[in-house]
């Protein structure tokens, strides 16, 4: 944020925490999107918003199709990171799928997706409320770098 915008008698903030409910319908992917690139365009975070957008698109679209519940979204930006965890009301793990070489697949490659975007991705090790379970993603590192190095826990990156 620009220094001349924030009022004098507040401190600068470092890291920024936003949560949304999400609606058990078909509009949630849409209504979680535009909220990511709002609070990134808000604090000047263009580069971030196209993977980000896409990410937590491929999340909550995971919600809506495969749990009967609502979504809860957590954000939280630092200078140097950007995290995104999607909770959900499933105690199901989620399904990384690959698709065999030279077919196409039209459902199950969200997670891919994601993995191959998110320099971190991975399941939240704690609850939320009446949510059972959250997966995150992790934005702002050297892209890739991260994730290669990042340990696993049932075969998810952590």
């Amino acid at each position: 944020m620009d220094p001349a915008r924030r009022a004098p008698h507040r401190p600068a903030q470092l890291t920024h925490d936003y949560s949304l409910f999400a609606p058990a319908d078909a509009t949630a992917p849409r209504v979680c999107r535009d909220f990511v690139r709002a609070v990134l365009f808000t604090h000047d975070r263009e580069p971030l918003v196209m993977p980000a957008a896409l990410c937590t698109s491929e999340l909550v679209t995971n919600v809506h199709l495969h749990t009967r519940g609502s979504a809860m979204i957590r954000l939280r930006l630092t200078p140097a990171r950007f995290r995104v965890s999607v909770f959900d009301e499933s105690p199901d793990p989620p399904v990384v799928t690959h698709p065999a070489a030279g077919a196409i697949a039209c459902w199950g490659r969200g997670l891919a997706l994601v993995a191959e975007m998110a320099d971190r991705w991975g399941v939240a090790d704690e609850r939320a409320g009446r949510f059972a379970k959250g997966v995150w993603f992790e934005l702002g590192g050297s892209r890739g770098s991260i994730r290669r190095q990042a340990h696993t826990r049932g075969g998810l990156p952590q």
